[in-house]
């Protein structure tokens, strides 16, 4: 029997200088500002660290919502997409999609980060992306010539943050240290993770039960963290194991409304970590989590 390789399983080649080759060859979705498209979402890409060659790519829904006669403001979602910490960006099919549901269905106007991946860039490097991003939206509400859509049509006083899988971890690192952060005028309405991505060195009965997993077995998920975390670090640094001892524990209490995902909960037997992204069905279960969220949080 032949060596399982996690670096096939994930269609990847390490490099000498310790970059990646991603072999796998994944199509751009362009943006479009045709409203007579049939799209139920335009979108845009705007720079956001040019050095660091991050961006955020915007989407708001074709229809909006009104108020009597006046547009109505819908809420902000700053969203983190997954994909491992190593793969994936704002312009990928899937991450495209879930913007444009976002914009339409919630409805909202999406901030997609496209934050640098490891590991050419190891964390914290995605938290800091994450916190100018997070700062980039408030200098919107601050400059009276900001961004038009966020200026007219986005609530800066109902900003949420979103991940999924590594995304989530972001988002939930991103809560932490805005707390400490001024944000004014900009409030943040809450805190949704999906499907974090957390580990440790002690295995969870979760990671032994699913350790051959057909999609992600245990070794590719080791290989994940091998990649992200800082160099030298183990699966018990901070941010991957959020429960080890630091001053990141003494915030919790103070952190935002939160809405947490897993599948187990939801789902039947046949789930899977990212099923929402593929199955319709539990895609709109997720997609009313969501809204419920949202819409429920009470008035500033």
């Amino acid at each position: 029997m032949s060596k399982f390789d996690p670096y096939e399983h994930l269609n990847i080649s390490p490099n000498p200088d310790g970059t990646l080759t991603r072999l796998t060859n994944v199509p751009v979705v362009p943006t479009t500002l045709d409203e007579d498209s049939g799209v139920v979402a335009v979108s845009k890409d705007l720079p956001l660290n040019p050095e660091k060659k991050t961006w955020v790519r915007l989407f708001r829904p074709t229809k909006l919502p009104s108020n009597d006669n006046e547009v109505a403001r819908i809420p902000i979602i700053l969203y983190f997409h997954g994909g491992g910490w190593f793969r994936f960006q704002a312009s990928d099919p899937v991450v495209h999609e879930r913007g444009t549901h976002f914009a339409s269905q919630t409805p909202a106007i999406c901030v997609s980060v496209n934050f640098r991946l490891a590991p050419e860039a190891r964390l914290p490097a995605q938290y800091e992306d994450a916190v100018e991003a997070l700062l980039w939206i408030k200098k919107q509400a601050l400059d009276p010539n900001g961004e038009k859509w966020l200026r007219d049509y986005g609530d800066f006083s109902r900003t949420y943050l979103y991940g999924c899988s590594n995304g989530a971890n972001i988002t939930f690192n991103l809560g932490l240290r805005s707390l400490d952060m001024d944000l004014e005028p900009l409030k943040i309405g809450g805190l949704v993770i999906n499907q974090p991505m957390f580990s440790g060195i002690q295995r969870t009965k979760s990671e032994l039960r699913f350790a051959a997993d057909q999609l992600l077995p245990l070794p590719v998920l080791d290989l994940m963290w091998e990649l992200a975390l800082p160099k030298g670090a183990d699966r018990n640094h901070r941010y991957c194991n959020p429960m080890v001892d630091g001053h990141h524990l003494k915030l919790l209490p103070r952190l935002y409304r939160c809405l947490v995902i897993g599948y187990g909960a939801r789902f039947d037997d046949v789930g899977f970590h990212g099923i929402d992204l593929v199955d319709p069905r539990r895609s709109a279960v997720v997609m009313n989590m969501v809204k419920e969220f949202i819409w429920s949080a009470p008035a500033k």
